[in-house]
């Protein structure tokens, strides 16, 4: 952990007063990190430069793109998840450019986002429950993804239960889709509407289909209610875990 007021004002106290300015500089430092809550340079870079203090509106999208990469690849169940709460906010046409630039900017992690997050604390539930939305979009959270939840949700100030429950909440439904390898397998069939000696190019024509048909993105401006817009999320998911499960099997891309 960096006390980087502290260490500011101890160098230019000494610059100025020699020994005694370097330890009255450091104390009025360590009173505005305390004060400020800054414990690393980039949390002083937010403070002090206009072009790096995160814009909490779009720090929720800069969340998800920091969870989605957190495995390593983006997939395209991210991308589309992220669409979803675009719509799901009502962005219009140039707010959705500054959360898809978020979402991207996330995807580096370069952003400090405790002092983001702590500001943030009213807004908790609504931070958190998309952000489990995200990380079960590929039907699993895995520990990075949890580890990333639990300290956020911490800073949040939101308890272990909570989170519990706001994981529950969007967690894949327990059935034959995963409870054997062989049923899963005949299900993720099913639900594409193609045979086990099926081609590749079927395949993924049968994917995009059903993609484009049930797609939440499709009730847009529909009047559709906030349920059928979850409906609809669900079955898209199941729909990418489903042809992952097939590519995989089949051994194509």
């Amino acid at each position: 952990m960096i006390w980087p007021a502290t260490l500011l004002g101890a160098v230019i106290g000494l610059a100025v007063a020699s020994i005694p300015g370097a330890l009255l500089g450091g104390l009025l430092g360590q009173v505005l990190d305390r004060r400020l809550r800054l414990q690393s340079w980039a949390a002083l870079r937010e403070r002090l430069l206009p072009g790096a203090a995160q814009r909490d509106e779009w720090l929720l999208f800069v969340l998800l793109g920091r969870l989605a990469k957190s495995g390593g690849r983006v997939l395209p169940a991210h991308i589309q998840q992220a669409r979803s709460e675009m719509q799901r906010l009502g962005l219009k046409a140039e707010e959705q450019r500054q959360a898809i630039a978020a979402f991207a900017r996330g995807k580096t992690g370069r952003d400090s986002l405790r002092g983001p997050l702590q500001r943030q604390q009213a807004r908790a539930e609504m931070l958190l429950r998309a952000c489990w939305r995200m990380a079960w979009v590929d039907g699993q959270v895995d520990a990075a993804e949890r580890e990333l939840l639990n300290l956020w949700g911490k800073w949040l100030g939101v308890s272990t239960a909570a989170q519990a429950q706001f994981s529950d909440a969007y967690a894949p439904p327990r059935g034959p889709l995963v409870s054997t390898a062989s049923n899963a397998y005949q299900r993720a069939l099913n639900l594409l509407n193609v045979t086990a000696d099926a081609e590749p190019a079927q395949i993924k024509q049968a994917y995009r289909r059903l993609l484009s048909r049930h797609h939440p993105d499709k009730l847009a401006g529909s009047g559709a209610t906030p349920e059928s817009v979850r409906e609809a999320t669900e079955h898209t998911r199941e729909l990418h875990q489903a042809y992952d499960l097939i590519r995989q099997r089949h051994g194509f891309r």
